[in-house]
């Protein structure tokens, strides 16, 4: 059986085989009336461009990168964070026509072949979730000259707009509800220091406490429960008075809640114990976890809103999403 062609679509729609050919490369110089008469002509004969012939009329590929540079440790993609924005942002490019292609960069050889993939021009933008400050992808795929947005704050210094949440601000609001509820010797355990947002979390944890003449404790994890574990142990042998514990990701958080009841701690009668990003596993804890949550699938589309205005060439700019303090039992 043939294919549908291009005269076909036109005689259907009763119009010219350029028209068709502006309307299914996506110019915006048809006007409606005319667009939807030759789409209901498209659907009904099945037709499909020639995505060879259409890039060539266009300069475009209509297919977006998703790149998860994440160290070899694999943190990032075993974080539930993960999933969400992939799913999230993958979901909002397919509404918008475009095609997918996830990637994943962490090790130089993968960088390597990621910086070729998009220097080659297979794909019209790249959505980028770059995590730690020693990353150099982040500049590579600058050089390139194809739009990018980056996924969080970038930890290294780059020319790219990004869409985050508000850390500073949600981690404030975790530590005031702590000394609201009388807690006096509140602990941090942050993620890695070369993460934007584990330094917007515990900057913001210092200067809270410091507003209130009170010392930072701070032990340092790399968002895993063991890690959270690990922190809390140790800062039970640094202040074995300690009445509450924030903890940079729910996480993180949840590996403190097993540490404390191993150590015979009492959650929140003894310490209070307050994670940040709100995963759905924070509600099954015992007792269920407060946490602080930010918008993860809501900045997934953002992320993948704003890298299509800029492929409409549209003026975009970074976005802050704001966040929310969820009291649950743990504090």
């Amino acid at each position: 059986m043939r294919r549908p062609t291009l005269e076909a679509v036109a005689t259907r729609a009763g119009v010219s085989k350029s028209t068709v050919s502006r309307v299914v490369n996506g110019e915006t110089t048809v006007g409606p009336d005319i667009r939807a008469l030759v789409m209901r002509a498209v659907n009904e004969l099945d037709y499909m461009p020639n995505p060879a012939a259409r890039s060539l009329v266009t300069q475009r590929t209509d297919s977006i990168a998703v790149i998860v540079s994440d160290p070899p440790a694999g943190l990032v993609s075993d974080d539930p964070m993960f999933s969400t924005v992939v799913r999230a942002a993958s979901r909002e490019f397919e509404t918008a026509g475009k095609q997918v292609a996830l990637m994943l960069a962490g090790t130089a050889d993968s960088r390597l072949r990621v910086r070729q993939f998009v220097a080659a021009g297979h794909v019209d933008g790249v959505m980028l979730m770059s995590m730690h400050g020693a990353d150099p992808l982040p500049a590579a795929l600058a050089a390139t000259g194809v739009p990018i947005v980056s996924h969080g704050r970038p930890a290294v210094s780059v020319d790219v707009p990004w869409v985050d949440n508000d850390n500073i601000g949600g981690a404030a609001l975790a530590i005031r509800h702590l000394l609201d509820r009388g807690r006096r010797r509140i602990a941090m355990i942050s993620g890695p220091l070369d993460m934007s947002a584990a330094q917007d979390r515990l900057g913001a944890y210092r200067e809270t406490l410091r507003e209130t003449g009170r010392r930072s404790i701070v032990a340092i994890g790399d968002f895993t429960r063991i890690s959270g574990a690990e922190a809390m142990f140790q800062l039970l042998d640094d202040d074995p008075a300690l009445d509450a514990v924030f903890a940079a990701n729910d996480l993180m958080a949840i590996g403190a809640l097993r540490a404390l009841r191993r150590a015979g701690r009492r959650v929140p009668d003894d310490v209070a114990v307050v994670g940040y990003d709100d995963i759905e596993a924070a509600l099954y804890t015992d007792p269920p976890l407060t946490t602080v949550r930010s918008p993860m699938g809501d900045q997934a589309v953002a992320s993948a809103r704003l890298l299509l205005g800029l492929l409409e060439n549209r003026p975009m700019s970074s976005v802050v999403l704001p966040t929310e303090l969820i009291v649950r039992d743990s504090s």
